[in-house]
């Protein structure tokens, strides 16, 4: 029995996306890199926020991880119920990781330093 379906070719090319665009998209992810790369470079103490390298980091990757998920893997294109969960899932990664981190700074002042006295005693007993 032959496939009815006129609306489903086996042959063809599901979205064709121009080379202009593709550059395009491809400058803005190296502009966000630049981006990283200069936020990761600049001293936030100067306005008492210590997180915000990390925080301005997962903004930009989740950024990044959008646009490269919704047009290079032609989401954008698709249903739009699989970019919603695409974009939904990326969005809930980072907000775990923000959480996780948020927590970490909780209990920092208990850490013993490394170069307290006891830590040296304990290190001199293992040598």
């Amino acid at each position: 029995m032959a496939n009815t379906d006129s609306t489903h070719h086996d042959d063809q090319v599901g979205h064709i996306v121009p080379i202009k665009f593709l550059v395009l998209i491809c400058s803005i992810l190296l502009f966000l890199t630049a981006v990283t790369v200069w936020v990761s470079r600049y001293d936030f103490m100067e306005i008492n926020i210590a997180e915000m390298n990390i925080i301005t980091a997962l903004f930009v990757a989740t950024v990044k991880a959008t646009i490269v998920g919704l047009y290079f893997m032609h989401l954008r294109w698709d249903r739009p119920f699989i970019g919603f969960i695409f974009v939904s899932s990326i969005l809930f990664v980072v907000l775990f990781i923000a959480l996780a981190l948020t927590d970490t700074m909780e209990y920092q002042p208990s850490i013993i330093k490394g170069d307290t006295p006891k830590v040296a005693e304990a290190m001199d007993k293992l040598r």
